[in-house]
Order: structure tokens, then sequence, then C-alpha cells
């Protein structure tokens, strides 16, 4: 043969076998996610029998746990990495009962390191806020909270959503509703505005002043659904109850019935535990020092499940990795997921391994995090990186176009400040990216709330999205070129100031909190 057509036929020949091999893997991840899928039975073993994951709390510990077994069960290494110490908290039984003027069981929950009834029901009478004059006249009331119980919410004109409102109301109507809504918000943030509290300060002097304890109403805007977050008391406990229950008691109250309650909840303090991550691992065999991640914050709020956030990350990246390993068992770079601790507080457990890690930040060929719900991606930004649109398009091409057609790309966008794990790695400058999700209602709906359970995961678009992933890991992993963290000069304005956005400043990690 010819030597010089030898170079170009073997130059043809080797590219025609990579390109054999790229299918192969990406074939085998398409099929195996759709056809073997494990994403049912994992959400199934964390959301029904661990269930929420507080921060601090023991089923935090355990699902750290059961997420090291799963991935040895699949002959990946994974471990717990220790990033700091939490105020440890157990949540009990609530019962909140309605026991005069007549007898109703409540719905309501007490929320997140509530101090317990210890032991023994509260039977109390159920008062609420006067109307406030100033900080004079809230004072004098003060001494009245003593042995009561305090709904401190404002009462909502309707508990139906605005969507049902405009739906089924006249044009008229509606638009009536809707001002005296936002009159009714006004009036209320002005009459707390006037005791010279905010709403923490507020908590603890009716707790200072004697109170039996505090009923909140955190309603998220929709039917049946309340916003879970922590209590504001110490010594007190405080509770939620559901818009209905929290307007059956707030009327009883306001128009003389003197509603009395009965509490029973149950709780523990652990004293201060420590905390972790869990990061599994797939080591690249060419170039092992350097990354490529999966990102999902793996605790929660405790209202719920803690299914949409970010029980659906989790899954999806824990399933990706599955997959992976039993397609492409040996990537050129390192396969790495973090499983975060404490994200709900502050993206504490990956600001700590961005501060305990510099080999990693320093290598990272690209971050892929999820976290805004159970849908399918449909957005992905460059996070204001000069060439993201270089590699993310080359990787992005071999996603199937029924996936890889619902992403719109936003190149080279704006760098995240917040919202999830992956603004801990943007902030340094390393190259993290958010696979962001459509809604399903999820602000409303599952985001922080006491419906965020099993049932609302839609199972089909997370194994969509655990295509996707696998695929742009495997990309990233098999790329020649090192990605560029080269920051773009553009970055965009900021819709909210007006003025041109600017890279986030790193943020330490709490390392010890809810003290």
């Amino acid at each position: 043969m010819n030597k010089k057509l030898l170079l170009p036929t073997l130059l043809l020949f080797t590219s025609s076998v990579v390109f054999a091999q790229n299918n192969q893997v990406i074939d085998g991840i398409v099929k195996e996610a759709n056809e073997n899928s494990q994403l049912e039975k994992l959400a199934h073993e964390l959301l029904d029998v661990v269930g929420p994951r507080l921060v601090g709390s023991p089923q935090m510990k355990q699902a750290n746990d059961w997420a090291v077994k799963k991935y040895s069960d699949w002959g990946i290494s994974a471990k717990n990495e220790k990033w700091g110490e939490w105020r440890g908290w157990q949540r009990g039984v609530t019962h909140i009962d309605l026991i005069s003027p007549r007898v109703r069981s409540l719905e309501g929950t007490q929320l997140a390191w509530s101090p317990s009834t210890n032991g023994k029901a509260i039977n109390a009478e159920a008062i609420i806020l006067p109307e406030i004059t100033d900080s004079v006249s809230f004072q004098k009331w003060l001494p009245a909270v003593k042995g009561k119980l305090v709904l401190i919410s404002m009462n909502q004109l309707s508990g139906r959503p605005e969507k049902n409102w405009e739906e089924f109301a006249t044009k008229d109507l509606f638009e009536k509703y809707k001002k005296e809504k936002a009159e009714a918000a006004k009036a209320w943030a002005a009459g707390i505005a006037k005791t010279g509290l905010n709403a923490k300060n507020l908590a603890l002097a009716i707790e200072n002043a004697g109170a039996a304890g505090i009923i909140i109403n955190n309603w998220s805007q929709g039917f049946g659904v309340d916003k879970i977050f922590g209590a504001n008391t110490t010594k007190i406990p405080t509770l939620d109850l559901s818009v209905e229950d929290y307007g059956l008691v707030y009327r009883l109250a306001k128009y003389g019935s003197k509603p009395t309650l009965k509490i029973e909840s149950e709780s523990k303090e652990l004293g201060v535990v420590p905390t972790f991550n869990t990061i599994a691992e797939i080591k690249g065999k060419e170039k092992p020092n350097e990354y490529v991640m999966l990102s999902a914050h793996f605790d929660s709020w405790d209202g719920a499940s803690g299914a949409t956030d970010n029980g659906s990350g989790t899954i999806m990246m824990m399933e990706a990795l599955r997959v992976l390993k039993k397609f492409y068992p040996n990537p050129k770079r390192t396969i790495l997921v973090g499983h975060w601790g404490s994200e709900e507080q502050g993206l504490n457990g990956s600001r700590a391994f961005v501060e305990d890690h510099p080999e990693v930040v320093n290598n990272l060929q690209a971050l892929f995090n999820q976290d805004n719900g159970t849908g399918r991606v449909v957005n992905l930004s460059g996070q204001g990186y000069a060439k993201a649109k270089d590699f993310l398009t080359r990787w992005l091409a071999k996603v199937p176009d029924t996936i890889k057609n619902q992403i719109k790309t936003n190149f080279p966008g704006a760098p995240g400040g917040g919202g999830s794990d992956f603004a801990s790695f943007v902030a340094v400058g390393a190259p993290g990216f958010s696979l962001s999700s459509t809604s399903w209602d999820y602000g409303t709906y599952t985001w922080h709330t006491n419906r965020d359970s099993y049932d609302k995961l839609v199972f089909d678009e997370i194994r969509s999205n655990v295509i996707l992933a696998a695929i742009l890991v495997y990309m990233a992993c098999e790329d020649p070129e090192k990605t560029s963290t080269e920051r773009s000069t553009d970055l965009g304005v900021n819709e909210r100031t007006g003025k041109p956005n600017t890279w986030p400043v790193q943020t330490k990690a709490n390392r010890k909190g809810g003290l």
C-alpha cells in the first residue's frame, strides 16, 4: 500500500472505532435507563422507608449509610465524609385537637427543631394578636399570652389558589379578590411592624411572656399545602396548622368562642451530632486526577418526605452512576457524585467540600447539579464561562433528540450566586452547571412543603434526566480537551437591580449550626 494513503486510512479506521464505541456506550445507557430502571425502588427505599432528611436528624445519617451500602451493592466505592456538626433533633408524633367549642382533629405539625410538650398534653385557649397601634400597646398586651396558645400568622381571605379564582370567578370578582388580598397582607405586615419586632423576635417575646405555645400558618398558596421550616422558639412548641384549620381556630378566637386546643408533640434533642456528605467514585484510568461530577443535595426539610427537594435529584444521580458503572466502568477521568448535607441552611455541605478539596476544584472538567423538582431538564446555562458553549454543545450533541430538543441553552449566561450546590463551585471559578427542570408546580406544591412525597414524582421525566446526565458525564470524561474556566466579560444585567451582573464571592460553610 502507498504510505501516503496509509495514514489517512488509519485515522479513518481509528475514528470509526471510537465512533462505534461511543454509540455502543450511549445506546447502552439509553436502553438500561429505560428498560431496567431502579428509580422506583430507590425512591421507595429513600423516601418511604428512610423518609425526610433534616440536617442533624437520625434519618439524615440513616440516608447517608443507605447510599453508601447501595453504591457498594453496585460495586461502586462510596464513603461518608464529615464536614461539620449540627444541632441534633429527632421528630416525633404530633397531635393537635380542637376540644372546645366542638371536637375536631386538626391538620398540622410541629416545626423542625421545635421544643416538645415534654411528654404531656397542653390544654390551652387559643388567642390571636390584637390590632397593634404601636410597640407600647403591644407590650401592654403581652402579659395576656400567659398560658395561652398564640396564633401569630395572618388569616387568609380564601384557601383557594389564585388559579382557582381566575378560572371560575368573573373578571371583576377576581380583580376585587386580588385587591382585597393584597390590602389584607399589607395591613397585617404593617401591624407586625408596629410591634417593633421581626418574626423571630416576636415569637421569642411571646415565649418569654409565658405562652403555652405558638401556632402559625405558612400557606403555600395551593390546595392543602403549607411550607414547613424551622421553629424560632426554644422552650415552647411551635406548630403549623393547615390554612383551613388555622382559619377555623382564628375565627373562633376572633368572634369570642374561646377555642381550646389539646396539643401533644414529641421530639428529642440529641445534642451536637456530626454531619456528612456522601461521596461516590469511579476512578479514572487515563486522567485520574481530573474530575467529572454529578451533584445533588441529600438533605431536606421534614414536612413530608423530601421527594422533589431533593429526593428526585438524589436518585437521578445514583441511577446515572449505576448505569455508567455498567456500561462505562473504566472512564478516562474520575467520576464523582456528591450528595450534599445542609444545602437547605446555605449550601453548607458543598461549600465545605469546595474548601476541603482544592485538588478536585482545580481539576474539575464539569459538575452537573439537579435540584428543582421532578420535571425533565429544560434549561442549561453556561454560568458565565466564556467558552461553555463550545464544550456543552459538543456533549449535548450525543443526547437523544427527544431529550436534547426540549433543552433551552443560554450562553455564556450569568454565574449563579446561590439557589443550589452548583453555585458553591461557580463561586470559586470551577465549571459547575445546573440542570434546570420544568416546574410541575414545584414552587407552590412541593418545594419545602407538607406534600413533598413519593406520589409527586414523575418517574418518566426522571428517567429522561438520568439519560441526559449519564451521557453528559460520559462525553465530558471522553473529551480530549480540558474545559476552559475563562470568564465572560459580558455577564448581562441583573433584572432585579438593573445593574451589571458580577461574579459571586465565595461564602464559607457554616460547620457548626442550629445551636
